[in-house]
């Protein structure tokens, strides 16, 4: 079999994180130009992350719902972002938790995604860990995951 014959799967729906790091800025591009690529529907994804807020923070549920508001919006622009960019069909999805075991646990097998695409590292701080996210996800999703550097 040579290269030309090589199988090139054609993804449907693709999944990609975000928040506002570089990286994830990155992943961003690369997945609307493969959905572009592919004519796949995608799926933006961000997570808030109960670690980086203090205990009287996570008490305030006006606090967690104004940043649950916040990145509502965010996403919100991304997916505008998207459409403008010729992708068709665009879903936004907040959730909460840890971002790597909420992505593969919640939200792959709620939008039935078959592509998962995520930067490398994510926020400074707290989150510096994310390139360890990235490998849980790489490791334990049930669909092919890109990570972009």
């Amino acid at each position: 079999m040579d290269k030309n014959d090589m199988p090139h799967t054609k993804f449907k729906r693709i999944l990609v994180g975000v928040d506002d790091s570089p990286d994830a800025q990155l992943a961003f591009r690369y997945a609307i130009s493969e959905a572009r690529l592919s004519g796949a529907s995608l799926v933006i994804a961000s997570i808030l992350e109960h670690e980086e807020m203090n205990v009287y923070q996570v008490l305030n549920k006006d606090y967690v719902h104004g940043e649950r508001k916040e990145l509502v919006q965010h996403l919100s622009e991304y997916r505008n972002l998207a459409l403008r960019a010729g992708v068709k069909q665009v879903d936004t999805v907040v959730e909460e938790g840890d971002p790597g075991e909420t992505i593969v646990k919640t939200i792959i097998p709620a939008v039935k995604a078959d592509l998962l695409i995520v930067g490398s590292l994510s926020k400074t701080g707290v989150r510096k860990y994310f390139g360890s996210q990235a490998a849980y996800m790489a490791k334990y999703a049930p669909i092919s995951v890109m990570v972009v550097r």
